[in-house]
Formats: structure tokens, C-alpha cells, sequence
């Protein structure tokens, strides 16, 4: 007996007038994931309750048409570059190159049409116990200012364990830099009435990376320990997310990246976020070395601030300008891969 399907349905048009196509991955479990071509965005991820009651936990809109500007990157692919690139620029081999600007002073996650706002060729991948959908997008050479012809695959990966793995990978025939991340907004209680600050968020990092005004990176690297930062073990979201502290109030609240422990084991579990009230349980596996924790403290209109939470897997923020981050440089002999997971149990 099959235990997962997929099916694939139009979910509205350009304004060029090209399809974008909607697949739904459903597995016996009671999960259901909606992802459409338009930025690789997952629109709709829906996971049962400790009474088996199912409801979505992400972030999203009905239609097409906010998602063509989509100011929060809801749901979204994020890339060639997520997070920020101080002073939207960067040098590579003695090049400098510019990237539009589209957050203060800073290029962020990718510019004004990165990833996010790109059609994605579609293919379904069926297996006895996983079904998914591999995404594919060619990036031509200076796309948003970023150098060399990237060729990306994204594929989505829905298995009978209430599992949701996210697979990168991407080569390039220059030298370039990338950074690529899975943009979705939780809320595991299914209520988008409500916040998440009643939510238990726990990040397996000894250490975090201030950042300056401009929410650029400062160049070094701070324990958590005694900090609102601390959450090596099970916190609720809101206990330190006003406290006076310097860091709180250039983040508005937490918009930061975590160094996630144990860097040279290949895909571990980075963080988790657990509602007491539905139950729903969510770990969040990967092989990236740090997770943006964002509160969403600027989020508008349909929702409020703070009614979501996201955890971006990915290398730290402005790494090209950070001479002493992980490298992001992707070489013509090299391939990029990236692995997260998102995995929903009750607890």
C-alpha cells in the first residue's frame, strides 16, 4: 500500500502569464505540504495535534498575487545569497561586486528579486515510503550582481515519519558566493491569532553572532551563556525577548544567528521548538553551521508581529566581508550541498 502521494494543480498565473504550478505531498501520517513553482515557496504545511486534529503551522497566503512581492519571504527559497551583505557589495578575486539594496544599507537574502520571486522547473520523485519534488533553476552569470552561471536543485522531501527534508545543491563556472536557505514562518499551535511567545524554542549553540545597528555581523562571536541568547536547554520564546539588553534592541527582539555546536558531525539536530497546548513537536536537523533565529518582529499586514518563528539553516550573515566566518565561496571544480530537516512528532 502506497504511503505517500503527490499531486500536482495550477495555482494562478504571472504577470508575464506563465503557469505556476501548486503540488501537494501527503503522507499517511496526517502531514500535508503545499509547495508552488514561484519561489519554491511552501504555501501550506499541515501537521496533526496530540488529539490528531490537523491544521497548518506555517505562514502563507490563499493567492498568487502576494506572493509576487512577498516583503517577508514568506515560505520562500532564499537565495543566491540569504541574510545580509553589508553595504550591498562584495570583493572576489579582486572584483568588487554590487548587489541591489533592499533592507537599510544592506543587501538581504538575495536582493529585490532573489530566489524567492524566480519561476522553478518542476519534477516528481515517488518512492515506496517518500515522495518529493526536485526544483531547478538556472541563475545566468551577474543575476542581482552575483558572479558566474549558477545552476541550483532544490528538492523537497516528504517521508512517512512526519519528515520534511530540504536538499540543496548548486555549480557554478565562476567563482561565486552562496548561501542558500528555506524561508518558512511557524507556528506550531495552528493559530495565527496568537503568538509564539508561549512556545519552548531550544538552539544547540554555546555561542551567537552580535550584530552592529545595521544588523551586520560585528565580526566576533559571544556566548550565549547569561545572556536572553541561552538556549541550550527548552525556553519559552518570550521570557527574555524584551530584556534590556543591547543586543535585543538592535534585533528588536531575536534576529540573530546562532554558531550551532558540533560543527564537524555531518547533519545533527540544531534546535526545536515544542507547543505545550497542541502538543505538535518540530526538530530542526542540519549540516549548516549556524540557524537564524528570527521572532518575526517587523512582520505586517495580514499578520502581527511575533505570531511566527523562523529557523534558517545556513552560514553566517555577510560572510563574504568576514574574513574569519566559514567561507561561502563556491568554485567552477566544486559543488555546493546543503541538508535540512524538519521533523514533526507530538510531545
Amino acid at each position: 500500500m502506497k504511503k505517500t502521494s503527490i499531486s500536482q494543480s495550477l495555482y494562478g498565473l504571472t504577470p508575464e502569464g506563465k503557469q505556476v504550478q501548486l503540488y501537494t505531498l501527503k503522507n499517511n501520517g496526517g502531514m500535508e505540504v503545499n509547495i508552488i513553482t514561484f519561489g519554491g515557496i511552501i504555501t501550506a504545511l499541515k501537521v496533526p495535534n496530540k488529539h490528531g486534529v490537523v491544521k497548518n503551522v506555517v505562514l502563507g497566503y490563499d493567492t498568487l498575487e502576494p506572493y509576487l512581492t512577498n516583503p517577508t519571504f514568506l515560505g520562500a527559497i532564499i537565495g543566491r545569497y540569504c541574510n545580509r551583505i553589508a553595504k550591498g557589495e562584495f570583493s572576489l578575486n579582486k572584483t568588487v561586486y554590487k548587489l541591489p539594496i533592499n533592507n537599510g544599507t544592506n543587501c538581504l537574502h538575495g536582493g529585490n528579486k532573489g530566489f524567492d520571486k524566480v519561476l522553478w522547473n518542476a519534477k516528481t520523485i515517488e518512492d515506496i515510503d517518500r515522495v518529493g519534488l526536485e526544483l531547478s533553476y538556472f541563475s545566468p552569470d551577474l543575476e542581482a550582481g552575483f558572479p558566474g552561471n549558477l545552476k541550483v536543485t532544490v528538492v523537497y522531501t516528504l517521508t512517512v515519519n512526519n519528515t520534511l527534508e530540504v536538499s540543496y545543491k548548486a555549480t557554478t563556472d565562476k567563482t561565486t558566493v552562496v548561501n542558500l536557505t528555506q524561508h518558512s514562518y511557524f507556528n506550531l499551535s495552528g493559530d495565527f491569532s496568537k503568538t509564539i511567545l508561549d512556545q519552548l524554542v531550544m538552539i544547540d549553540a554555546d555561542a551567537y553572532i552580535p550584530i552592529n545597528s545595521d544588523a551586520i555581523p560585528q565580526g566576533n562571536i559571544d556566548t550565549v551563556r547569561n545572556t536572553p541568547f541561552d538556549f541550550r536547554t527548552p525556553k519559552k520564546v518570550g521570557k527574555d525577548i524584551n530584556a534590556n539588553h543591547d543586543q535585543i534592541e538592535k534585533g528588536g527582539g531575536f534576529d540573530h544567528c546562532w554558531v550551532l555546536n558540533h560543527q564537524n558531525k555531518h547533519i545533527r539536530l540544531a534546535a526545536s521548538v515544542h507547543d505545550e497546548t497542541s502538543g505538535r513537536y518540530m526538530e530542526v536537523f542540519t549540516d549548516e553551521p549556524g540557524v537564524q533565529f528570527y521572532t518575526a518582529n517587523f512582520l505586517d499586514t495580514p499578520y502581527k508581529p511575533r505570531v511566527a518563528l523562523c529557523l534558517e539553516t545556513q552560514h553566517y550573515p555577510d560572510s563574504p566581508n568576514q574574513d574569519a566566518f566559514p567561507s561561502t565561496v563556491l568554485n567552477p571544480e566544486e559543488t555546493y550541498t546543503s541538508h535540512t530537516a524538519f521533523k514533526f512528532s507530538i510531545k
